[in-house]
């Protein structure tokens, strides 16, 4: 039987699959703010490749996004991480 009982876990663990998606969070992680074009920047992937990664990684609440203008700017939402993190520490004893 497959229990569905943390779909906000699932988005999380989904979102963190894709190394990308951890390479943008990453360097979120550097900066309080980032606009998608510096986040873009790095990266040989198109920009509509990047606004994708950021939509996952969005929906999973894994950041915010704010429109000033013509910028977007995009912030690190750690609390879905530290979700995931109880979760994980919940099977620390078998490591």
């Amino acid at each position: 039987m497959v229990y569905l009982l943390h779909p906000s876990l699932d988005r999380t663990f989904a979102a963190l699959a894709d190394p990308t998606r951890r390479a943008l969070l990453a360097r979120l992680g550097e900066d309080a703010e980032v606009s998608v074009s510096e986040l873009a920047r790095p990266f040989t992937i198109s920009l509509p490749a990047v606004m994708k990664h950021l939509d996952v990684l969005s929906e999973a609440g894994l950041i915010a996004r704010e429109k000033t203008g013509r910028t977007v700017v995009c912030r690190l939402r750690a609390a879905p991480m530290a979700e995931a993190s109880e979760w994980l520490n919940r099977y620390e004893k078998f490591w």
